[in-house]
């Protein structure tokens, strides 16, 4: 189950599409190890795809449907050599969600900051399991806008400095404050 996004809407996603255009001409899109060849070469559409029309629940279900994810990984072991690992089960979602949140936050910074609000406020968009108490703080926080926007811009395959979204699998997400 994805995440409610509660400001996903047309005009969001056009913020949306202006952002993944910037990381595509930058040179700067995250293309996740996880993906296969075939993914990797056609994360740009399905993503985009998932933008224009869907959300990240649809977004998840396409990586395995379309055959985009690896099924085996190389991974260190403590000794410093490498073993082969199966990927997590949860793997695309954690990538769909993980990405398309982060589009979503940059976009509705973006609608933010056009509109003259100087914030966006994080809330719990989906429910998990154990949340975290760092991000069980975060609720209800208001954070600026652009330097939120800024941060999620230069932090891709990273968590962001300001940690929105904080981690994968957090279930955390901005709005436009009421």
């Amino acid at each position: 189950m994805g995440i409610n996004y509660e400001n996903l809407d047309n005009r969001t996603r056009q913020f949306m599409i202006k952002e993944l255009e910037l990381d595509i001409s930058g040179g700067r899109l995250y293309i996740s190890p996880r993906l296969n060849p075939a993914g990797k070469a056609n994360w740009e559409s399905i993503l985009r795809e998932a933008i224009q029309n869907h959300n990240d629940n649809w977004l998840a279900g396409q990586l395995p449907n379309r055959g985009y994810m690896k099924t085996q990984e190389e991974k260190r072991t403590r000794s410093g050599g490498t073993t082969i690992a199966q990927v997590p089960v949860t793997a695309m979602e954690t990538l769909a969600e993980g990405e398309f949140n982060r589009f979503y936050a940059r976009g509705l910074c973006l609608r933010a900051i056009e509109d003259g609000a100087p914030d966006v406020e994080v809330y719990r968009g989906k429910q998990v399991q154990q949340p975290r108490p760092i991000s069980q703080a975060m609720i209800g926080k208001r954070i600026a806008a652009k330097a939120l926007l800024e941060d999620l811009r230069t932090s891709q395959g990273v968590e962001p400095a300001l940690k929105i979204p904080s981690g994968p699998n957090s279930g955390l997400t901005i709005r436009l404050p009421h």
